[in-house]
Parts: C-alpha cells; sequence; structure tokens
C-alpha cells in the first residue's frame, strides 16, 4: 500500500525547514587609499573655512572653538577616508592652517564688503592683496593661537579617526 505522506527528512526531523540563502555581508567601506583621504580633507578644508569665514563675517569675532572645529573636521575627514598612513595626520595639520586662515580672509571679506558697500564675493576675489594687508595688520598672538590648535585639533583627529 502506498501511503500519501511526504517522504521524510534524511536527518530525521520532520518539522526541519529548507535553508534560507544568506545574503553576502556588504563590502567594508574602502580605507586606507590614501588618495582619497587627501581628496577628503582638502574638500573638508575648503568646506570648513567657508563656514568659518561665515562664523567670523557674523560674529566680527574669531572664535577659537570653531577653528578648532575646522582642524577636527579635516583631521577627521582624512584619517577616516585615508585610514592610518602616517603621512595624513601631518597633511591634516598643513591644510588646517591653510583653512583657518582661509576663513579669518573670508571673514574679513564680509566685514570689508559691509563697510564699503560691495559684495563680499567682489572683495574677495578683486581685493584679495588688501584683504591680506590687513590680515598681517590685525594679527596678534590669538590669531597664531588659533592656527596653531586648529593644526592640532587636525593631527590628533586624523590619528582618533584612523584607529
Amino acid at each position: 500500500m502506498t501511503q500519501s505522506v511526504p517522504p521524510q527528512p534524511t536527518d530525521g526531523n520532520p518539522f526541519a525547514q529548507q535553508p534560507v540563502p544568506v545574503p553576502p555581508a556588504p563590502s567594508a567601506p574602502a580605507r586606507g587609499n590614501v588618495a582619497l583621504g587627501v581628496l577628503a580633507a582638502v574638500v573638508a578644508a575648503l568646506v570648513s573655512a567657508g563656514v568659518y569665514g561665515a562664523v567670523v563675517g557674523a560674529t566680527e569675532y574669531e572664535i577659537g572653538f570653531a577653528a578648532i572645529g575646522v582642524g577636527f573636521v579635516v583631521g577627521f575627514a582624512a584619517g577616516k577616508v585615508g585610514g592610518a598612513n602616517p603621512v595624513l595626520p601631518v597633511l591634516s595639520a598643513v591644510l588646517s592652517l591653510g583653512a583657518v586662515y582661509l576663513g579669518q580672509l573670508v571673514g574679513a571679506a564680509i566685514l570689508a564688503a559691509d563697510l564699503l558697500g560691495v559684495s563680499a564675493t567682489e572683495m574677495f576675489t578683486g581685493h584679495m592683496d588688501l584683504l591680506m594687508e590687513a590680515w598681517q595688520e590685525s594679527a596678534d598672538a590669538m590669531t597664531f593661537l588659533f592656527l596653531a590648535i586648529g593644526a592640532f585639533a587636525a593631527y590628533s583627529g586624523a590619528k582618533k579617526a584612523a584607529a
């Protein structure tokens, strides 16, 4: 006699289910690519310089915490994308010096544009020599302290992000 019972699984468990295929794990983000780390640091430096300049222009003060933020963002971007390459913290510190300086120039352009009744873009592109001269005359110990703090924050940010 034949029975209408489905065949038993070979392991003897009638309640066993068929194995479900497991999708492959997503690939890890690209780390350790020095060129991408440098690119990320340059982009972060330019963006954070613009933000820092806008803050300086709006408040009419150089804010030390903003310089720390600029440095940390530059270093974090380089370390996160570029990995633990020993060049990236040093490069991040140099880029952050430039970003803080550029941000101070953007802030000075915004302030001078308000005084002269021209656009900040015109002031920045057409009168860069005046902006750099004004920066040199107004630079004091705090200005250089902000530059140094931003560089230190970039160096340590890149080290921590790569770890």
